[in-house]
């Protein structure tokens, strides 16, 4: 268990008090809970035979919210007090005024549990993190000559939260996550490239200090920067593209799954607003947000307003036929909440946010789905992006890919952009791979100045007719 074991806020709140007092700032509204907090983080990088920095963050706050329509009422604070939770409600009253609301129902109880609560930080002392990091930069540098440069990051971090409801519900989680990354460039003849491989999850750091891990995750970072050492530069137009399975699923998350969340639906500024029931991507496409996966990035047992996290199908068959929800924008539109409502810490409000996207696999074999690419890009690494939410329109980076003509692997290509929007691409899906993968713990995810966890996936697939941004072709 962890070695500094979860303190409940009774240490410093009184549990009948703490009630009272959130009861009186929900006294009229129709929503709110007190959210408390407590985070710590580690971060160690060794870049370029060195350490580069290490850290340690600790903090703690609460959140009280109230909620009346379409309006919150937000305080925070960093002091865990009874009078500064006094002074909260005040703050939170405002936005209820004389009330009148009818508090909604409260969501159901979970037991389940979808990772460890021990904390990662103390499963390896400090030495030995550091000690790991010193032989993953040896190992990738006896990999290849041509290594000039390795960096190596082990990330680990423990959040607690309880959170208590007016009608009295107080739940508990504590939410462990752990990384390690390593990044490489290359050299040869004067041209410098890079390659990064990583990830991690819900879990301890056990298993991604373990050899045969780091191992693997600087090998493939060497590949990768290998692969763009011999890059041609991209071609330019519009072509079939085929996409990789796992980590290429980011494309889906923020071009079509933002488009999916239920407040943009709500205000009508998504593409995808009042088409609920209509056919939005090709027969054969289903698309899910599943929050229940054990020990994954985007995982939690419940969200950040109490709601138990759920496997929630966003497009079936092609048919759009949910959309993800918090508890406010769900009672604004007379549907369930879906265990979505996400928040970054105690000091913002939660929203409808993605846990886990992730599209579902077809019967097509991978290696056919290519041979089927007559003339096109083979995708399967993607770095940055850029989406706009109300038309979907994408523009993402591609960190490793290759030409294909008439069935046919070439030679890889370096500085290649795809450009399209997400309600289009749904409908040029032309094939679906048999092998679904999620990404290996990876990402983050920006809405509204806030960030939290998520996990991607898809198979191996084809789109039809996207833009490809490089060099002329």
């Amino acid at each position: 268990m962890s070695d500094t074991p979860f303190r409940p806020f009774e240490q410093a709140l009184d549990p009948d008090k703490a009630l009272d007092l959130l009861r009186e700032a929900t006294f009229g509204a129709e929503d709110g809970e007190l959210f408390l907090e407590r985070r710590r983080s580690e971060a160690i990088v060794f870049d370029d035979g060195r350490v580069k920095t290490a850290s340690y963050d600790a903090s703690e706050g609460f959140g009280l919210r109230a909620v009346s329509g379409e309006v919150s009422g937000y305080a925070h604070s960093t002091e865990i007090s009874e009078s500064a939770l006094r002074r909260a409600v005040a703050t939170a009253r405002l936005a209820v005024g004389d009330g009148g609301g009818i508090l909604a129902l409260p969501p159901q109880a979970t037991n389940r549990r979808l990772y460890t609560d021990e904390d990662p930080i103390g499963g390896a002392s400090f030495s030995v993190k550091l000690e790991t990091l010193r032989e993953i930069d040896a190992y990738a540098r006896a990999l290849d000559p041509r290594v000039v440069q390795v960096t190596a990051t082990v990330t680990a971090s423990l959040q607690e939260v309880e959170i208590l409801r007016p009608e009295g519900t107080h739940l508990r989680d504590v939410r462990p996550m752990t990384r390690v990354n390593v990044s490489v460039i290359v050299e040869q003849n004067g041209r410098r490239e890079s390659g990064t491989a990583g990830g991690g999850g819900r879990v301890g750091l056990a298993g991604l200090l373990d050899p045969a891990d780091w191992q693997a995750k600087a090998s493939e970072a060497l590949r990768i920067a290998l692969v763009n050492l011999d890059a041609e530069p991209a071609p330019a137009g519009v072509m079939d593209v085929v996409l990789g399975p796992g980590w290429p699923g980011i494309l889906l998350h923020e071009a079509i799954g933002h488009g999916l969340e239920g407040d943009a639906n709500r205000k009508g500024s998504s593409v995808f607003a009042g088409l609920m029931g209509q056919q939005v991507a090709s027969k054969g496409v289903t698309v899910l947000d599943d929050g229940t996966i054990p020990d994954r990035r985007g995982s939690i047992s419940f969200d950040d307003e109490g709601t138990p996290s759920g496997k929630n199908v966003l497009i079936e068959d092609g048919i759009l036929v949910g959309f993800m929800q918090d508890r406010q924008n769900a009672r604004l539109m007379g549907v369930q909440p879906t265990g979505n409502g996400r928040r970054e810490s105690y000091a913002h409000v939660p929203m409808p946010r993605m846990t886990n996207t992730y599209m579902m696999g077809g019967d097509a074999n991978p290696a056919d789905i290519v041979a089927d690419l007559k003339d096109g890009i083979y995708a399967v690494g993607f770095g940055g992006g850029q989406v706009d939410v109300t038309n979907g329109k994408f523009v993402f980076s591609c960190t490793e890919a290759y030409r294909v003509k008439n069935g046919q692997i070439g030679a890889p290509v370096k500085g290649a952009t795809l450009i399209g929007d997400g309600a289009t691409a749904l409908k040029r899906i032309r094939a679906l791979g048999n092998d679904m993968a999620l990404d290996p713990g990876l990402g983050n995810c920006g809405k509204a100045g806030q960030w939290v966890p998520v996990g991607v996936g898809q198979p191996t697939v084809m789109i039809g007719g996207l833009t490809v941004g490089g060099a002329a072709a």
